[in-house]
């Protein structure tokens, strides 16, 4: 049994921090208070130095090695967040780091761990393949293992935000935590079960990437069945033993949300409270307005990180304006002759649908001789219009299929 955290553990952890992380900002949503009814707040982690909150337990860690293991160097495995926070903690204590990530990690977080002055080594297809590597690496020469989330000193650091929230929200009853291996949120749970007990802790995982929901069932930690989740800050595949205990101990509630929930949230956070985060990073709000009615009383999702290849961020955005009804996608089969494209194409300008893309094939195994597909991508002002689009054109006499 991991040995229970006092508050004296995480004051002493955010002396250490002082100059080193930052007291991120807490900001009012007034637009996800509409939707939930209850008064929101932000705690804006995403603007912290690395872009998350993982500076606080690399650097508490670190700080706390000895003079021989800091000679040593330090080894760590991670998809991004990680690697910045142990990167940037190396470079502030001057230790040598070794980062390993895996093969496809987000080039942005490799550049910025390269930047900070690690040494990157790219391995595996997962953070759990990078992380065995990371332990080989540290058999062969000594090195010092900063493990991502399963350590007391990981743990006790990350809580230190707890500490900011208590005198920034000091009405909150909820606060939403987005939880991978689990060493934020145990930090978090243990910082606020010292001094606010009366408020919830709710960790929230990717649904197709979620460990805890059947370790906790199973009252140890069980790798997940599946893995494919846009989130790769929370994508991690067995609970670690230390974070384990204390939110099984505390019994602290894990929720899981969709990959519609996670793209729909992270496109609110931009658009509503201009602020760019992470899938991850977004996973609080996501539960938030997945379903609001479950956290009366003053919520405070907690925005991880703010790490995001432009890339999938361009990926995220189309898809949470699918999920929104912002985009309609649609396959309509016409007549192949003259002038037919031309007519539908008038009819989806009359409907108010601002065409983006058209696809145009004739020939497919399920096409008649005289038909022709078009696949229309459409920019729509919301669910209600792409209904009104689908039933105009189905009046019209147009075979669509929405896609």
């Amino acid at each position: 049994m991991t040995a229970e955290l006092t508050i004296a553990d995480f004051r002493a952890a955010a002396q250490l921090l002082a100059g080193i992380a930052d007291r991120t900002p807490v900001e009012r949503s007034r637009a996800l208070a509409q939707v939930t009814g209850g008064d929101v707040w932000l705690k804006c982690e995403n603007l912290q130095r690395t872009g998350s909150f993982k500076i606080r337990g690399a650097y508490v860690r670190m700080a706390r090695l000895s003079a021989d293991e800091k000679a040593r160097g330090v080894v760590a495995a991670s998809a991004g967040n990680h690697a910045q926070g142990v990167a940037l903690a190396a470079r502030e204590l001057g230790i040598s780091a070794v980062v390993y990530m895996p093969a496809d990690a987000a080039l942005p977080k490799i550049a910025a761990t390269r930047g900070y002055g690690a040494e990157v080594r790219l391995v595996g297809a997962s953070v759990d393949e990078a992380l065995l590597a990371a332990r080989a690496e540290c058999t062969r020469t000594g090195a010092v293992l900063i493990h991502p989330f399963d350590h007391r000193d990981i743990v006790i650091g990350q809580g230190t935000l707890a500490l900011e929230l208590v005198e920034q929200v000091p009405d909150m009853a909820t606060v939403l935590v987005p939880l991978g291996g689990g060493g934020f949120a145990a930090g978090i749970a243990s910082a606020l079960h010292e001094l606010r007990p009366d408020v919830r802790v709710v960790g929230v995982q990717a649904a197709s990437a979620a460990a805890y929901p059947a370790s906790l069932a199973a009252g140890r930690p069980v790798a997940a069945t599946s893995m494919r989740t846009m989130a790769d800050g929370i994508a991690v595949g067995t609970p670690g033993d230390v974070p384990f205990e204390i939110l099984q101990r505390l019994g602290v509630e894990v929720r899981t949300v969709s990959e519609e929930d996670l793209s729909r949230a992270l496109l609110f956070v931009a658009e509503r409270a201009k602020l760019l985060v992470e899938p991850s990073g977004a996973a609080g709000v996501a539960a938030l307005m997945a379903d609001p009615a479950s956290f009366p009383g003053t919520v405070v999702p907690i925005l991880s990180g703010g790490n995001i290849d432009p890339i999938l961020l361009l990926r995220v955005v189309q898809h949470g304006l699918t999920s929104a009804g912002r985009y309609l996608q649609l396959r309509v089969l016409l007549e192949d002759r003259p002038g037919a494209l031309a007519a539908l194409l008038a009819h989806l300008a009359s409907s108010g649908g601002n065409v983006m893309h058209v696809g145009h094939v004739r020939t497919a195994a399920d096409l008649g001789i005289g038909d022709v597909e078009i696949a229309v991508q459409l920019e729509t002002k919301g669910p209600e219009h792409c209904e009104r689009v689908v039933a105009e054109l189905c009046a019209a006499g147009y075979r669509v299929t929405q896609t």
